[in-house]
């Protein structure tokens, strides 16, 4: 098989439990039973929220704030990057490309799937309550509407006291 068969698979990632556990998922289902020759390219993207979206606050004294938060939102890119990669060493997956993009979640993995003319994009499935899902409006809603491709969305199964 070629590699230019491999179909191109996005997968997101944040630094949440929910995200991590996806990309374990999709990395047993997908690409660890097929050894060294899985049918997709992985491409993992981070979306790094900008400072200004992430303080959501202008005014006097914000600019002040926003080194600090922009900093603080690379170590957390960083962290998730490592975490990725480490998830992959780990499942024997080598030739997968991580990528930290500056954005709304929601347009940078829209964006990246066509970039990469995925075929497939997978994200978790966050377990906000219902106030904080209307606010925010779920990634995963957001990309199934509009992803111009097929969306998977990995739950975690809940845990049983």
């Amino acid at each position: 098989m070629a590699m230019s068969a491999k179909q191109p698979m996005v997968v997101g990632i944040d630094e949440s439990e929910h995200s991590i556990y996806a990309l374990e998922w999709t990395l047993d289902h997908f690409f660890s039973p097929f050894a060294s020759n899985p049918p997709f390219q992985l491409f993992i993207v981070h979306a790094k929220p900008s400072a200004a979206s992430a303080v959501g606050l202008a005014g006097p004294g914000a600019a002040d704030v926003l080194p600090y938060v922009d900093a603080d939102l690379r170590k957390i890119a960083a962290r998730v990057v490592e975490k990725a990669k480490e998830l992959c060493l780990t499942k024997s997956v080598n030739d997968a490309v991580v990528e930290v993009v500056e954005g709304d979640a929601r347009n940078v993995l829209c964006d990246a799937v066509e970039k990469h003319h995925a075929s497939i994009l997978v994200v978790g499935s966050h377990g906000y309550g219902a106030i904080k899902r209307a606010v925010l409006g779920s990634v995963s809603d957001y990309c199934s509407h509009h992803a111009h491709c097929s969306v998977m969305i990995v739950k975690r199964p809940k845990i049983k006291h």
